[in-house]
């Protein structure tokens, strides 16, 4: 396992510390708040280090076990962020907006993305034997289903640990993952609801730079943890050679005792 390093002075030069405005807090967040500056929260980065270091050693653990991560933020400043992660580890993501049962009603979002596929099939034929007005009304429907729904169209299952940017907009999804007992791992920023998440990171959860760092981390834990997966593979598979060998060798001696015996 190689973890990323990440120090006090990342997050600082990050601004991971800055909070909100004093009067927008909420009190549940008290254990992370250091202290306040012009009126504005700032977060306690010595608790956010040791937070940080513990979700990316659970992702790890999930990662190398063949797990799958969902990314969601819906928010502007990290939306296309997590796209980018997501896409880069071969993992999936929700960027545009959450739709209601996507995890707790998984067969009707299955039925939709069948929906969607189906459109992108029809949409590509040369002579598809659709109307003009029909290709534009199936490709307004195919436009709208892919912002909800592309991120997650080759999701075949639940996955099997869920990364948050923004606790507060994506209440829904945290409620849904909660429900199906989905790990979250959640950045919290000082006016966050930390209930219901499994591994908080403290942070600002606005500053682009801010954001930059969380997504390099897990891009680096993912990738550290896909080559676990492999050398992972490499062993079974040499295992199962090294199994077939002595049981090939073991057939030619009873072959050998045999001929002998006759």
């Amino acid at each position: 396992m190689n973890l990323p390093e990440v120090t006090v002075k990342d997050l600082l030069e990050a601004g991971v510390h800055l909070g909100h405005k004093t009067f927008r807090w909420n009190p549940k967040m008290k254990p992370y708040i250091f202290g306040e500056k012009n009126s504005i929260h700032i977060i306690d980065l010595s608790k956010t280090l040791e937070l940080l270091k513990t979700a990316l050693l659970e992702l790890h653990k999930s990662v190398s076990s063949g797990g799958k991560v969902l990314f969601v933020s819906t928010k502007k400043q990290a939306s296309e962020l997590i796209a980018e992660v997501a896409k880069e580890t071969d993992n999936y993501y929700v960027n545009f907006r959450w739709l209601g049962g996507m995890l707790t009603n998984w067969n009707t979002i299955s039925n939709s993305i069948k929906r969607l596929k189906n459109l992108k099939k029809n949409l590509l034929q040369e002579d598809s034997g659709f109307t003009k007005k029909e290709l534009i009304k199936m490709n307004l429907e195919k436009e709208k289903l892919e912002r909800s729904l592309g991120g997650i169209s080759e999701m075949k299952k639940l996955p099997d640990i869920i990364f948050v940017i923004d606790t507060n907009i994506e209440s829904l999804a945290i409620l849904e993952a909660k429900k199906l007992h989905i790990p979250i791992i959640g950045v919290l920023d000082s006016n966050s609801d930390p209930d219901n998440i499994d591994f908080p990171i403290p942070g600002n959860d606005d500053a682009r730079r801010s954001i930059n760092l969380y997504c390099d981390l897990i891009k680096k834990t993912i990738l550290d943890a896909k080559k676990n997966i492999k050398v992972s593979e490499k062993k079974e598979k040499s295992n199962e050679d090294s199994k077939d060998q002595k049981l090939s060798n073991k057939k030619e001696i009873n072959k050998e005792d045999k001929n002998v015996s006759a």
